[in-house]
């Protein structure tokens, strides 16, 4: 009994197994809640060598060809609400920074307004981006040596206005000194101010209710002390 043999040519075509062409691609996570589209990198594994059923591949194709994505969008640091992180806008530490177009020229200003504070306490220029069009988007670097600057500007600004609303002068009674105080509270309906005296271990001698338009001076401090303690004239 004759076996009829295949041709060897047609055997080790229908043996060869065909080589794939896409090997596997790989999706990269996106935020959730992005609108980005996903990055998708796709390695297409050619042999140019083998001849896949009569199709071979170009001799100007790389043998390993990755898709470029389009610029993804950063994930937010673990913890950090992503609404807090934008270019133009970034809330952290009890501050908020805040990218604005500048009244004054084309350029571009920053501006730090304190939580529960309605005007900024830090207005200045802010760099312009590399288009030379757009500004230069908000980091967490930046935004650190703003809240620092800021810090700064609000402790002198509060320091002025402390010694603005509290004098002291000291007056030498010869067996002990004495400072004399005058508190401001600038209230704008009703101001107050009181007039109060300490000893050197700061135990309170004496306390006054005061116009706030009263004068503290040297010697009319001296002069309060001098009077023991009595109200003194407006």
């Amino acid at each position: 009994m004759k076996t009829t043999r295949k041709p060897r040519e047609k055997r080790a075509k229908e043996a060869a197994p065909a080589a794939p062409l896409v090997a596997a691609a790989e999706v990269l996570p996106l935020p959730q809640g992005s609108s980005a589209v996903a990055d998708i990198r796709a390695v297409v594994h050619a042999d140019n060598a083998a001849d896949t059923g009569g199709i071979k591949a170009a001799d100007s194709a790389p043998a390993t060809q990755a898709l470029a994505a389009p610029d993804a969008i950063e994930a937010p640091e673990p913890g950090r609400d992503p609404r807090t992180q934008d270019p133009r806008l970034w809330r952290d530490d009890g501050w908020t920074a805040r990218v604005i177009k500048n009244i004054d020229d084309e350029g571009w200003a920053v501006e730090m307004i304190q939580d529960g504070e309605a005007e900024p306490a830090l207005t200045g220029p802010w760099t312009m981006g590399r288009d030379k069009k757009n500004p230069k988007p908000l980091d967490a670097f930046a935004f650190g040596t703003l809240v620092k600057t800021a810090s700064e500007v609000l402790a002198r600004h509060q320091q002025h206005q402390h010694a603005m609303l509290n004098k002291s002068f000291d007056v030498n009674t010869g067996a002990k000194r004495i400072t004399v105080t005058l508190s401001i509270e600038p209230d704008e309906d009703n101001p107050s101010a009181r007039l109060f005296a300490v000893d050197e271990l700061d135990e309170e001698l004496a306390s006054v209710n005061v116009m706030p338009s009263f004068k503290l001076t040297r010697s009319s401090a001296a002069a309060w002390v001098e009077n023991g303690f009595k109200p003194p004239r407006s």
